[in-house]
């Protein structure tokens, strides 16, 4: 016997195995082209600048925290430096980095003035978080594009941006997050939104860049919000008075430094 096709139930399913190529049709790009044009926006050859990190808590208490911060691009490692300055609790703490941009490696290193010491922190330590902030050790670092797989999930406006929707998720299955939906500006290549969640795929953190501004032809962020939904606690951090291309002196990026801070 033969069977009749139901026309309409072909018609829905032509419908739905399209539907991806007309949702996505004005994206002229590839979820990794995506994610490499982020990750190689221009940057300048080294940046100083104040951070103002501001900690607030669900009841709304903050507290404020000045930082001298201090990048600099040596051959494939990114170089990063940070004096905090106050409050008096957190005064002559200062925080080291250094990235390799074609291994994914972080070596950092943390200067606690009470100890007298700089202690190296461990890749074990990468998911702690960072002087009471809501981002790891890990978020200070760099994640190049190749540890993670990347999909293009769809497209939205933000406040008259449009974005391209990526999802990332780890080849490595211990890593901390189980996967990261970005926002990505395909005129600015600045990622607009982030939300970070943990290993049980609940949604931990997001991150929203509030603030971004042309300086010397970089697109440069400065100001942005990283909001821990699971505890309530959010850490706002402001860029102000950068400095670009002023070649800062590799003896700055050392262990020495940190414990004297910049003379």
């Amino acid at each position: 016997m033969i069977k009749k096709i139901n026309l309409k139930s072909l018609t829905i399913l032509v419908v739905l195995f399209s539907l991806p190529t007309l949702l996505f049709a004005s994206i002229n790009y590839s979820a990794n082209q995506v994610i490499e044009n982020v990750y190689n926006r221009a940057t300048p050859k080294d940046q100083s600048g104040e951070l103002i990190m501001t900690l607030e808590n669900s009841r709304g208490d903050q507290r404020i925290r000045s930082i001298d911060q201090y990048i600099k691009e040596d051959g494939d490692t990114t170089k990063k430096i940070m004096f905090f300055n106050s409050p008096a609790d957190v005064r002559g703490t200062s925080f080291m980095s250094f990235s390799d941009d074609k291994s994914g490696d972080d070596d950092q290193w943390i200067y606690l003035p009470a100890l007298k010491k700089v202690k190296r922190i461990s890749s074990g330590n990468s998911s702690d978080y960072f002087m009471g902030s809501d981002f790891t050790y890990d978020d200070m670092g760099e994640r190049l594009p190749s540890e993670d797989n990347h999909s293009i999930i769809g497209e939205e406006t933000i406040n008259g941006v449009h974005c391209i929707i990526i999802e990332s998720t780890p080849l490595d299955q211990d890593y901390m997050y189980s996967k990261t939906i970005t926002w990505v500006s395909d005129e600015y290549w600045i990622g607009i939104q982030k939300e970070f969640y943990d290993q049980d795929e609940d949604l931990l953190k997001t991150l929203k860049v509030l603030e971004y501004e042309s300086i010397n032809d970089y697109w440069i962020i400065t100001k942005s919000e990283m909001n821990n939904v699971q505890k309530d606690h959010k850490t706002l951090i402001d860029l102000n008075n950068s400095i670009l291309d002023s070649n800062l002196k590799d003896s700055l990026f050392s262990t020495r430094t940190m414990m004297r801070g910049v003379k």
